[in-house]
C-alpha cells in the first residue's frame, strides 16, 4: 500500500504536467501564453532563483506586483525551486511595508516600475529588487530560457505561500501554506465544482491574497484549466473581460459583487459564458440579484484564511446557510468552552436565541493549519485547548447547517444581548437605496453597544424607518441607532469593508450621520450639539423594544 506521503501531490508536479500542453492557458490583456509556455517560464525563473538566493538564506521571494503574468509564473517557479512566495500588499506604506518584507525574510523582491516608488527610501538591508519590466530582468532570464520543469526537488511539506492575514489589532500575520496543502485545496475544488480542462478561471481578486491563489489559481492548475488575469479588480470591466476571455469561473471576496451589481444594467447581461462564482461576503440578497441579472449562481463558501476549518456548500443547504458542519466542527461559547445550543427560528425566519446560539466556530478534529511565520503568540491564539479557533462567529440549526454571523470582533452586545453584524447587514442590504452596507458597534455607557450602520447609496430617513418596520426578521435591538451615509464604502486592498476604520471613527466623522434619539422611531441629522453626548443620554431596553420596529409577525 502506498504511504500517505507518496500519494500527496506537489504544486511543482502540477506545473511540470503542463509541459508539452500547447493549448492557450494564460491570458492578460492582449498577451496569450500556452500552458507549455507558462511551464517553461516557471522553469526559467526557478533556475534563475536558485542562482540569485544567497547561500543559507530562507528561500523566500517577495512578490510586489499587480495580477500580471509574472505573478503566476513566479508562483510556479517557487514551487519548482522548493521556495516560497510572500505576497506583498501594495496598499501598505513606509515602515509597515518594510516590516512585511523583512519579517518574511525575503532576500529577493520581484516588482516593477509601477510599484518602485513604494520602496523608495525604505531600509531593506540585504534585499535585492528585481524589476520585471527592465532590461536587466530580461538579460538575467536569457540564459535559462531552455530550462525544463523538474519537480523532483519539491516535497509536499515545502512552504509555498506566506500570505498575510490581518486581525483587528497588531501587525499582519504571515500564514504558511505548503505545496501539499495548496495542491490538495485545488483538487478539492476541482471535485466540488467539476472544473474541466476547457474552463477559464478569471482572476480579478489580488493575488497577494490567499483567496485568488487558493480558490482560483490552484483549482485551475490542478485541472489543467486556463487562467485569465485582471491587473486590478474593475466592476465596470468585469463583464467585458468575462466575454473576452470566455471565463467560466471566478472568485470574489468582500464587496466585489456589490460593485458589479452597481454598474448599469443592460438587456444582454445574461449573454456571458460564466457558470459559477465562488466566494464570501456577497450575502443572500446580492447573490440572488446576481443570479437574476447575469444568470450565474454564486456559491458562498467558508474557509478560514489559515486553512484550519472549512465548510462546503452542498445541495439541500438552506438559504442563508454556508453548509453542513463536517465532523469536528462545533460552535462554542468562547468563555465557557461549551457547545452552543441549536438556533431557534420563528415562522418568519427570525433567530430567537442569538445570545445563546451564536458562538465561535472551532475545529476539534484534524486540521491543516500550518502556523504563522515566526509568530508563536498568534499561533497560540488560533490553536489552544488542542483545537483550532477560527475567530469567526456562526450558529447552527437543528439539522447541523451552519450560518455565518461575522468575525468575533464584529459582535455587538446591546442590553446584554449578543448580536452579529453580518445578520443585521443581510437585512439592511434589502433597503432599495443601499449599494453597500456595513454594521458595527459604537460604545454606549448604558447599553454596552449601540448599532451603527454605514450605507453607500441613497438614504431617505422616512423611507428607511418605514423599511425597518416592515422587516419581519429584524430583531428588537437590531435597528441602527446611527446611520452614516458614505459615497463609497471604505475597503481594504482585498475589497473587504474596512471595519476597523469605521469603528474608530464612529459617529464623529466627515460624512453625514443620521440618528434616532431615545424614544423615537424617526431619524434626524446628527447635529454638533448631539455629537457631544448622545450616547450618554441613550437609555436601556425600554426605548428600543417598542418603537414600531419589531417584526410584524411577532
Amino acid at each position: 500500500m502506498e504511504s500517505r506521503e507518496s500519494t500527496r501531490r506537489t504544486v511543482a508536479e502540477l506545473v511540470a504536467e503542463r509541459w508539452g500542453d500547447h493549448r492557450p492557458g494564460l491570458w492578460c490583456e492582449d498577451l496569450v501564453l500556452t500552458h507549455h509556455e507558462t511551464a517553461a517560464g516557471a522553469a526559467a525563473r526557478a533556475a534563475l532563483l536558485a542562482d540569485l538566493l544567497p547561500p543559507g538564506a530562507e528561500p523566500h521571494v517577495g512578490v510586489l506586483l499587480d495580477n500580471t503574468p509574472e505573478y503566476p509564473l513566479w508562483l510556479g517557479a517557487a514551487a519548482l525551486a522548493g521556495a516560497a512566495v510572500a505576497g506583498i500588499n501594495p496598499t501598505r506604506r513606509g515602515p509597515e511595508l518594510a516590516r512585511d518584507i523583512l519579517h518574511t525574510e525575503c532576500r529577493l523582491v520581484i516588482t516593477g516600475h509601477t510599484h518602485l516608488p513604494l520602496l523608495s527610501g525604505l531600509q531593506l538591508p540585504g534585499v535585492r529588487l528585481l524589476l520585471t519590466d527592465s532590461q536587466e530582468y530580461e538579460d538575467l532570464l536569457a540564459p535559462y530560457t531552455t530550462a525544463e520543469p523538474d519537480a523532483s526537488r519539491a516535497t509536499p511539506d515545502d512552504r509555498l505561500l506566506l500570505y498575510f492575514t490581518s486581525g483587528s489589532t497588531g501587525a499582519p500575520k504571515a500564514a504558511i501554506c505548503s505545496q501539499g496543502r495548496l495542491a490538495a485545496a485545488g483538487a478539492s475544488l476541482v471535485g466540488q465544482f467539476g472544473v474541466r480542462r476547457e474552463d477559464v478561471h478569471y482572476i480579478c481578486m489580488p493575488m497577494f491574497h490567499g483567496n485568488a491563489v487558493i480558490a482560483d489559481w490552484a483549482p485551475a492548475l490542478a485541472a489543467g484549466a486556463g487562467v485569465a488575469l485582471r491587473r486590478r479588480f474593475s466592476a465596470s470591466g468585469f463583464l467585458a473581460d468575462v466575454r473576452k476571455y470566455g471565463a467560466t469561473y471566478f472568485t470574489y471576496v468582500g464587496r466585489a459583487v456589490q460593485y458589479i451589481l452597481a454598474t448599469e444594467e443592460r438587456a444582454d447581461d445574461r449573454d456571458n459564458p460564466l457558470r459559477l462564482g465562488f466566494g464570501t461576503e456577497a450575502g443572500a440578497v446580492d447573490a440572488a440579484a446576481f443570479e437574476r441579472r447575469f444568470g450565474v449562481r454564486l456559491v458562498e463558501g467558508y474557509g478560514s484564511s489559515e486553512g484550519g476549518a472549512a465548510v462546503q456548500w452542498s445541495p439541500g443547504t438552506p438559504p442563508g446557510a454556508v453548509g453542513r458542519a463536517a465532523p469536528g466542527l462545533v460552535v462554542l461559547d468562547p468563555h465557557t468552552r461549551k457547545e452552543c445550543p441549536p438556533a431557534a427560528f420563528d415562522p418568519a425566519g427570525l433567530l430567537l436565541n442569538g445570545d445563546e446560539a451564536i458562538g465561535e466556530l472551532v475545529n476539534q478534529g484534524p486540521n491543516p493549519f500550518e502556523g504563522y511565520w515566526r509568530n508563536p503568540a498568534a499561533e497560540a491564539e488560533r490553536r489552544h485547548d488542542g483545537w483550532y479557533w477560527t475567530g469567526d462567529l456562526f450558529y447552527r440549526d437543528a439539522d447541523g447547517y451552519l450560518y455565518f454571523a461575522g468575525r468575533s470582533d464584529d459582535r455587538l452586545r446591546v442590553d446584554s444581548e449578543n448580536l452579529a453584524a453580518a445578520m443585521i447587514e443581510n437585512i439592511l442590504a434589502r433597503y432599495e437605496g443601499a449599494d453597500a452596507v456595513a454594521v458595527y458597534a459604537v460604545p454606549d455607557p448604558v447599553t454596552g453597544d449601540q448599532v451603527m450602520a454605514a450605507i453607500a447609496g441613497s438614504f431617505d430617513p422616512a423611507d428607511f424607518a418605514g423599511f425597518l418596520a416592515a422587516q419581519p426578521d429584524l430583531g428588537t435591538k437590531m435597528a441602527p441607532r446611527f446611520v452614516r451615509v458614505v459615497e463609497r464604502m471604505p475597503v481594504t486592498a482585498t475589497n473587504k469593508i474596512h471595519r476597523a476604520k469605521l469603528r474608530r471613527e464612529g459617529f464623529r466623522c466627515a460624512d453625514p450621520v443620521w440618528w434616532r434619539p431615545p424614544g423615537q422611531r424617526t431619524y434626524r441629522p446628527l447635529a454638533p450639539e448631539d455629537a457631544e453626548g448622545p450616547l450618554a443620554r441613550t437609555r436601556g431596553p425600554s426605548d428600543v423594544r417598542r418603537q414600531g420596529l419589531e417584526p410584524r409577525t411577532r
